[in-house]
């Protein structure tokens, strides 16, 4: 058997790199593929080119660490260009800072319920206001919406 190996060392690569990419494929975690990646290229290489063991081991790493680097350069192009995820997510309050409403109910006393989709928010406005206002939703403060007319 080791024999083999010597006399056809790409059967080698091209069987270490077999292993890995299924052992990702058990792991999914990214860490063994582009070690499996740079052993079948390594594989042909030898097969295609004679080198010593010396040689094909530092192909090898060239090619492990060049392909990883590569993947981190173009996974972080990607990030960079992808648009950021909405940083108010999970936040309904902040999402509707800006938005315009209509009173259902008089506030007194500058407070008061108001109707947004199907649940109802606490409000807080600086003077009494009117059933049927329009109002601007300006800021949040705990999960009370401050209004003003609009």
């Amino acid at each position: 058997m080791i024999d083999a190996l010597l006399v056809h060392p790409h059967i080698f690569w091209l069987s270490l790199g077999g292993v890995l990419l299924a052992a990702e494929m058990l792991g999914g975690n990214g860490y063994l593929l582009w070690s499996g990646v740079a052993a079948i290229v390594t594989g042909l290489l030898v097969w295609l080119l004679p080198l010593g063991w010396e040689w094909q081991g530092v192909v090898f790493a060239i090619l492990t660490l060049l392909a990883a680097w590569l993947w981190w350069r173009w996974l972080s192009n990607r990030v960079r260009q992808q648009p950021r995820a909405d940083s108010q997510l999970n936040q309904r309050g902040q999402q509707l800072v800006g938005k315009i409403f209509t009173l259902d109910t008089t506030l007194i006393n500058g407070r008061g319920h108001m109707r947004v989709g199907d649940s109802s928010w606490p409000v807080l406005a600086e003077d009494d206001l009117p059933a049927g206002t329009r109002v601007e939703v300006f800021a949040v403060e705990g999960i009370t919406l401050k209004v003003r007319p609009h």
